[in-house]
């Protein structure tokens, strides 16, 4: 399985500016992936911002959205367009998770119902699709052309619908960070329809002195009331938890694990890297 990890994009009080950094070390490390989460109305960077600083540091690693929030996003050529610049920007490196978002602030702030979701989803991947292929023109010519199959799309989604659309409309599906019954359900549902399918999940952690308390401050933040009690008990802060997870993800099917940090401190790019089992090959686990 191989192991990604999250960029400090949407932690609190991280320095942003060191962004870059981080990027850098990471892939030194030899993890497999950079990635980023997503929220409108949130202290966050924009995923496709922060990805660009870390394309700018690095020159091999998968860079990741797990997942962008397509669903307010209505504007599906300048969604295209920003997306296609990342992936020149990178070289090619560019994995493009999409979701719908379902937190409805965001959708308030965007002045966009939630309702319709799944219709004005699929529309949005048309269209974008038709732009990556330098079919969108103006004055100048088209948009250019991205080579075949580029970016590299994935889908997420928690109802059969959702799974039926990773499978169906792209390469695999963006797991949450939290239940292992939903990632088997989600995994048996998607390889019916997508043997192939890539299956990506994600799993917070956080290492070191008073780990447990900065787990519990940055997912009670980010989550809120509502949430923080289901993704709490998956979060990873010590090595045998994190052992034990990457077995039975791995078991449940997940071709990807990607670990997203509690903390902005740079220290835990080495400490995460220290716990993890032995690497047969950069960014694999055996």
């Amino acid at each position: 399985m191989r192991i990604g990890i999250g960029l400090p994009a949407a932690v609190p009080g991280a320095d942003f500016t060191s962004i870059g950094d981080w990027a850098a070390e990471c892939e030194r490390l030899g993890f497999a992936s950079l990635s980023v989460i997503d929220r409108l109305v949130c202290d966050n960077l924009d995923p496709l911002v922060a990805l660009a600083a870390a394309a700018a540091r690095t020159a091999r690693i998968e860079l990741m959205t797990t997942v962008l929030d397509a669903g307010y996003r209505r504007n599906p050529v300048l969604l295209a367009k920003q997306i296609g610049s990342l992936e020149r920007l990178s070289g090619g490196r560019l994995t493009v998770g999409l979701g719908m978002g379902g937190w409805p602030e965001d959708y308030a702030a965007s002045g966009v119902p939630m309702t319709g979701r799944g219709a004005a989803f699929e529309d949005t991947l048309a269209a974008m699709r038709a732009v990556w292929r330098g079919e969108t023109h103006g004055a100048s010519g088209p948009v250019p052309a991205l080579p075949d199959g580029r970016p590299g799309l994935l889908l997420a989604g928690l109802t059969p619908a959702g799974f039926a659309r990773a499978a169906a409309m792209s390469g695999g599906w963006v797991a949450p960070s939290f239940g292992l019954p939903v990632l088997e359900q989600g995994v048996a549902a998607v390889r019916a329809i997508s043997p192939g399918a890539r299956i990506v999940v994600e799993r917070y952690f956080c290492f070191g002195p008073g780990a447990e308390r900065r787990a519990d401050d940055y997912i009670a933040h980010y989550y809120g009331p509502a949430y923080a009690d289901q993704v709490r008990p998956d979060v990873l802060t010590d090595r045998g938890h994190l052992h034990k997870e990457i077995t039975r993800l791995a078991e449940a099917g997940a071709d990807d694990l990607v670990l997203l940090p509690c903390t902005g401190e740079p220290e835990q790019i080495g400490l995460l890297a220290a716990r993890l089992p032995t690497v047969d090959e950069p960014g694999t686990v055996g």
